[in-house]
């Protein structure tokens, strides 16, 4: 079942949660605070919705009736490149991990307090604006970035390897842009953070870590070899332009 927000023109999220009295408690708090709530009681619900409508944050939760959370998280994104927010009671600590792979942007734990919870969603808001700020404001960057066999087409969002396509997630996509647009010069976690979502926070430095394991991975697993992204102990990571073999370990 969907749920239609109160009041036009406020920051929109979609609340993914089959748990009427947690949904009903974070409806009322968010409403509270200014923003207009959509409520997805399933993950077929939320696909319908998001495809329907473009809201500015979605809040997860991973426990659902009809579908793995995980399973839903990597579809949502699939849909739009909208910020997701993680909320779960799942007892596998490992899922925090993974929903960051997939994409998510935050993960927080139930029981959760409900002032961190709408801190959280203050600051993923906050680095997706001054993301797309600062996108705006800057000059247009070239179309295509090229870094060995690797290719970065901007205008299309699409990474090839060898001329084959690279499917990334949009975290990834901008991470690797970001490596490639600057070949061969370390890029600090935070220089990264402020790079992939334009703000940095505590955690900032280890998400930047699971998502550059992920997108070695990915590369690895191209016809050609890729340009390595090499880890500088105490610095951060490059984009080497010369050694595509050997990317040290985080």
């Amino acid at each position: 079942m969907v749920i239609q927000p109160k009041g036009q023109g406020a920051t929109t999220i979609m609340l993914v949660e089959d748990d009427h009295a947690v949904a009903q408690t974070l409806t009322d708090a968010l409403e509270s605070s200014g923003y207009r709530v959509w409520l997805a009681e399933t993950g077929a619900d939320a696909k319908t919705l998001l495809e329907q409508t473009r809201p500015d944050l979605i809040i997860l939760d991973l426990m659902l009736p009809d579908v793995d959370g995980l399973v839903l998280c990597s579809g949502l994104k699939a849909i739009a490149d909208v910020p997701i927010v993680i909320c779960s009671a799942t007892p596998q600590k490992r899922d925090a991990i993974l929903g960051l792979k997939l994409g998510a942007d935050d993960f927080i734990a139930k029981p959760f307090d409900i002032y961190e919870l709408e801190a959280r969603v203050e600051a993923v808001l906050r680095r997706t604006s001054q993301t797309r700020v600062s996108s705006e404001a800057s000059p247009s960057p070239p179309d295509h970035i090229r870094v060995g066999e690797l290719i970065i087409d901007r205008s299309r969002r699409r990474v090839t390897l060898g001329g084959e396509p690279i499917q990334l997630t949009p975290t990834e996509y901008r991470l690797v842009s970001a490596l490639a647009s600057r070949p061969d010069e370390i890029l600090s976690r935070d220089d990264l953070a402020t790079l992939v979502w334009g703000y940095q926070d505590a955690s900032s430095g280890r998400t930047i870590d699971v998502h550059i394991r992920r997108l070695r991975v990915k590369l690895s697993q191209g016809p050609v070899p890729a340009p390595a992204i090499v880890a500088v102990r105490g610095f951060g990571y490059k984009m080497a332009v010369e050694d595509t073999a050997n990317g040290a370990a985080a």
